[in-house]
């Protein structure tokens, strides 16, 4: 499989909302079998700005996942997207989709789990706050609360001590006017 160079590097806190992006899968018990999530989160606001939910992993679930993010933010040319090495991120049709979209990919080094320590944390919240607490009867109750979690409470509401404690929508809010505007077509 191809495999990416680790362009991130771990430079976790980019200067401005979609120039870097983490990604990546998770599990999820439920009574009728595995529930697998993939998440795109945007690491300057760590607000989840992508997600997929299926009973199974193919590529397609990753690139439901990153569809999603594209859609919701239209990222600028040269965005980071950063992934371990799983299959599905090394797959053709997730590598052609970040290119269709001008995104350079990331990979984390071989078994190197704090390349993509963002994600990973993020998936700890989710199961601390939320999974662990759930016993859930099908795939559809889990995603229903999966995704309430992240719109309801994670994106709006969770503070986050590095965000000085404010939630994810809150935080880029607060930090869109202090960004430089770009004005073009001025003489």
């Amino acid at each position: 499989l191809p495999i990416a160079e680790n362009v991130l590097n771990r430079q976790f806190e980019p200067e401005a909302v979609n120039k870097a992006w983490v990604a990546d899968i998770t599990y999820i018990r439920t009574r009728s079998g595995w529930l697998y999530l993939a998440v795109v989160l945007d690491l300057f606001s760590r607000k989840v700005v992508g997600w997929s939910m299926a009973p199974n992993m193919p590529a397609e679930l990753v690139c439901s996942a990153m569809q999603l993010a594209i859609a919701q933010r239209q990222p600028p040319p040269g965005l980071i997207a950063h992934s371990d090495r799983g299959s599905q991120y090394a797959s053709a049709s997730y590598r052609a989709l970040l290119t269709r979209n001008d995104m350079q990919q990331s990979m984390s080094r071989k078994g190197n789990c704090w390349d993509n320590s963002v994600m990973e944390r993020f998936f700890l919240s989710l199961k601390m706050e939320r999974v662990w607490r759930r016993d859930y009867a099908n795939h559809a109750e889990a995603i229903r609360d999966i995704t309430e979690y992240i719109v309801g409470f994670y994106n709006n509401e969770r503070l986050h001590s590095k965000l000085g404690y404010l939630p994810p929508t809150d935080y880029e809010r607060a930090m869109a006017w202090k960004q430089p505007i770009e004005v073009s077509g001025i003489s």
